[in-house]
């Protein structure tokens, strides 16, 4: 039977923070455009658009977006939820890299050349489960980005990301903060099964990953987990 301790010059430990840090860098500078991707998701027609009756929307396109939330509200707008979302990443991004190595020799029981199937599978475990973990940080961090500019005398309705964590346990219930976790845990296991599996394999068949490999591992994560957290803020 395979354990969980393939032999790797890089501790877990390791791989955990350096992938966990590089996907909070990410976060951090890609969050206003994951904002404005929010905020255009969850609008509806209803700013008056003059006699016609007719509505327009109130945000246009990706950078109308990004100027109308700072515009109204202050440039720090755009980066609302950016305390949950770098709490999501370190978990996440943490997880799901760090745990893919172990996983993938548990189910084969070699840490050399493997099926790119079994990749795959190794990848859909880990997203699953890393999302499981950090799903309470994924709702805080989209509540925070989608509260927008209030009216006169309205309160905040969270102050916040741990004012929120502790509102919705409050309010809602402890199993409030796992809120959609069905279709987040089928986003994020494609997500990553698509990330993981597509860079172990290229890297397996690039001459023995020599050239990939050789480069630093915060790098590599920091590279990888921007240009995803690029393409999802094009996912609904």
């Amino acid at each position: 039977m395979a354990d969980l301790h393939p032999k790797s010059d890089i501790s877990f430990v390791e791989i955990f923070l350096c992938s966990a840090f590089a996907a909070c860098f990410a976060e951090f500078c890609t969050i206003p455009l994951d904002t404005a991707k929010v905020r255009l998701q969850l609008q509806r027609q209803t700013a008056p658009a003059g006699d016609g009756g007719t509505s327009v929307p109130k945000y246009t396109g990706l950078l109308g977006t990004m100027v109308t939330i700072a515009q109204e509200e202050g440039l720090s707008a755009l980066w609302k939820g950016v305390t949950a979302g770098l709490h999501r990443q370190f978990i996440y991004g943490g997880l799901r890299i760090g745990l893919y190595g172990p996983v993938k020799f548990f189910l084969t029981g070699t840490s050399g050349v493997i099926p790119l199937y079994q990749k795959i599978l190794a990848a859909l475990i880990t997203g699953a489960v890393a999302i499981i973990v950090a799903n309470p940080t994924d709702l805080v961090k989209v509540r925070l980005q989608a509260e927008g500019k209030l009216p006169p005398g309205v309160p905040k309705r969270y102050d916040g990301a741990l004012d929120a964590y502790r509102t919705i346990v409050k309010q809602e219930g402890l199993t409030a903060l796992w809120t959609g976790l069905g279709p987040n845990i089928a986003r994020n296991a494609i997500i990553n099964a698509a990330e993981l599996a597509s860079y172990d394999e290229v890297k397996q068949v690039s001459d023995s990953g020599l050239y990939l490999h050789n480069l630093d591992c915060l790098f590599e994560f920091m590279v990888m987990d921007m240009e995803a957290y690029r393409i999802r803020t094009m996912i609904p």
